[in-house]
């Protein structure tokens, strides 16, 4: 065996970028050539906007491109749910804690936001120029998701007696909270968005970590005791998280 600074340096195949379009819509494809894949692996990435396909070094293309081609069909059902960003105007609807809320202008320029329920519907009425209708709504959301995630964290905390050292709200894709060892915990101000027990999940989960910096037997039995809801809440985020950041808010 060699020493280790005579080993030759591992390669790894670089990526391939492309485009595929699915319905009317043109989304960037990146193909990754793995030694280790067995198989080809096509994910939708959060949001919705672009796709990643895993594919066996040394595959040849038509093979890549059947592939894609047998999975249309599915990218296509799959893409339908990621709707939300035309919906974003007066009229339009937003969800907050899971539940869907039409969207009004108060004529305004100024004031609070009001939740309402006008004729059984339930509205979120917001002052300011259309032109600032998306803004509006970030900082409400983030408003909300702090409110709720402080109380949540707060509680979960106290009950399993651990020190919170700062609480931030960021727009993650990737994850939708974090917690690093010295009690920094870090949320996605989107999970308001969700139902009230998914959100009690995810500052639950955070939480949790503040004891075991793992995704082990003894943190999942944490979050049970915690958020009893923890499989129930994991699951509608599996299904519905990726509609969540497909809303775009710019």
């Amino acid at each position: 065996m060699l020493p280790a600074f005579l080993k030759p340096p591992v390669t790894r195949a670089s990526a391939l970028q492309r485009e595929v379009e699915v319905d009317g819509r043109v989304l960037p494809l990146t193909i990754n050539p793995s030694l280790r894949a067995t198989r080809l692996t096509l994910r939708i990435e959060p949001g919705g906007r672009a796709l990643k396909l895993t594919v066996p070094k040394g595959l040849p293309q038509r093979e890549v491109d059947a592939f894609i081609e047998r999975h249309r069909g599915w990218l296509a059902s799959k893409l339908a749910r990621f709707s939300g960003e035309s919906e974003l105007v007066e009229g339009g609807t937003i969800p907050l804690r899971g539940v869907v809320h039409r969207i009004e202008r108060s004529g305004r320029l100024r004031g609070l936001p009001e939740v309402l329920v006008i004729d059984e519907e339930p509205v979120l009425r917001l002052s300011g120029e259309p032109e600032h209708l998306r803004r509006r709504l970030v900082e409400f959301l983030k408003k909300e998701a702090r409110l709720d995630l402080e109380r949540l964290v707060a509680v979960h905390a106290g009950r399993m007696g651990g020190t919170v050292k700062s609480l931030t709200l960021k727009d993650t894709r990737s994850r939708w909270g974090s917690c690093t060892s010295e009690g920094a915990l870090s949320f996605s101000w989107r999970i308001v968005m969700a139902p009230p027990h998914v959100i009690d999940y995810l500052a639950a989960h955070e939480v949790a970590h503040l004891r075991e910096m793992n995704h082990g037997p003894q943190f999942w039995a944490l979050c049970e005791m915690l958020c009893p809801r923890t499989a129930e809440a994991r699951h509608w985020l599996k299904r519905n998280g990726s509609m969540l950041h497909a809303i775009d808010f710019s």
